[in-house]
């Protein structure tokens, strides 16, 4: 069974926190945050905001992209592209003050849509590890944005690129640090960037690497041009795979993992699926084309799923599943391709056009407690809950940090 921590547990100190009469507060280092499925432990999350509107903690400009947060010890990083170049950006994160800055040349890679950088940073310890639509891959000191090490992957691989570029967040297990590359991953020593194994030259998809634990071994699940894999950490060797085409291969969304389950869904009306994991592979247990998660996976919170349903051509549709059947519960029009998190027992909601929405998480229907316009523009961008502020941007670069410890 894929060991993950207990839901019950978590929840649990959670609540303990609550009970203090103190806000339970906690870093996003990684992207979908520190358990990498969206769903925080923090508390203290406000039913309503003030009557003006939620404070704005602080607002910054990082240029065009699709780059979320990540944020640890302090420090707020994202990543933006301007003047042909990609930069990756430090802040003070709770004031917003610059504190450093590394940028480097860079196509825009407007092609197929407006371009600009797609992949979210990785924190592990005092390193930020970045990759770059074209695979630049950098990590550097925390505290001041010095290179440790960096390089080019395609110079050693000469693995392709995918029509959209490379995309997702580094996965920093160990002493790997591991990349959607190629076909089935790649991963380097995460301490000096030397390759420990590569995969095949094909597409890689567009997901970031996801570590669950089956049995004695660590294995990474990470979409490719062509579906689904796992591979084992240690060595790359595949373990199973679920073909899954998806049109132009936008095997995007992150799966998610619930013990033996696993939830598959992208966009483009390919829908989603419910797996379980056996000795003989993956079995489908059901399937949908109710619901289209083309860029951000939904989250699970107590059996259910929440997300947005459609692509970005689409006026798509915030939803609510079963998890265990694929019944949908409810469905609610006109959100647009934004994304959920979910902290204190709500849904935090952007949607594709910046407003901010907090609701009960509850299959029993979509009802908001508060609404507010933090931000206009294309949000497509997952936002980031780390000790009491919430982390939102646009495609055009404009940060708005939302500050939900005041009333």
């Amino acid at each position: 069974m894929f060991r993950v921590m207990s839901p019950k547990i978590f929840f649990l100190l959670a609540a303990l926190a609550a009970c203090t009469g103190s806000i339970h507060a906690a870093d996003w280092p990684y992207w979908r945050g520190p358990q990498r499925n969206g769903v925080s432990a923090e508390t203290g999350v406000p039913e309503k905001f003030p009557a003006g509107g939620p404070a704005i903690a602080w607002q910054a400009k990082v240029g065009l992209g699709f780059s979320s947060f990540v944020v640890a010890k302090g420090r707020a990083f994202t990543m933006g592209h301007a003047a042909g170049k990609d930069t990756v950006f430090a802040f003070d994160a709770t004031t917003g003050k610059a504190l450093w800055k590394h940028s480097y040349p860079a196509d825009l890679g407007d092609k197929f849509f407006e371009g600009g950088t797609t992949g979210t940073p990785t924190v592990d310890g005092e390193r930020v590890f970045t990759l770059s639509r074209w695979g630049d891959v950098f990590c550097l000191e925390a505290a001041s944005g010095k290179i440790v090490w960096s390089k080019r992957v395609q110079d050693e691989t000469n693995v392709r690129i995918p029509d959209w570029g490379f995309a997702g967040a580094p996965l920093a297990h160990e002493n790997l640090l591991v990349l959607n590359v190629g076909e089935a991953g790649l991963a380097l020593d995460k301490a000096t960037g030397k390759i420990i194994w590569q995969s095949a030259d094909e597409n890689a998809g567009y997901s970031t690497p996801l570590p669950v634990k089956r049995g004695n071994d660590w294995l990474a699940l990470l979409g490719t041009g062509a579906g689904y894999v796992a591979v084992n950490l240690r060595d790359g060797k595949e373990a199973w795979r679920i073909k899954w085409l998806t049109e132009y291969g936008v095997n995007a969304s992150d799966p998610i993992v619930d013990g033996d389950k696993i939830f598959l869904c992208t966009g483009y009306g390919k829908g989603g699926a419910l797996f379980e994991l056996g000795a003989d592979g993956p079995k489908q247990i059901w399937k949908t084309k109710m619901f289209h998660t083309q860029l951000n996976g939904a989250v699970l919170f107590q059996g259910h799923l929440y997300g947005a349903d459609g692509d970005t051509t689409e006026k798509a549709s915030l939803k609510c599943l079963d998890f265990a059947t694929g019944a949908e519960k409810w469905s609610q029009p006109r959100f647009g391709s934004g994304s959920v998190i979910v902290a204190d027992g709500k849904l935090i909601a952007l949607g594709g056009t910046g407003e901010l929405t907090i609701a009960p998480a509850s299959p029993d229907g979509f009802q908001p407690t508060a609404r507010a316009q933090v931000l206009g523009g294309k949000c497509w961008t997952a936002p980031v809950l780390a000790n009491g502020l919430l982390y939102c941007r646009n495609g055009r670069g404009d940060v708005a940090v939302v500050d939900l410890r005041k009333r």
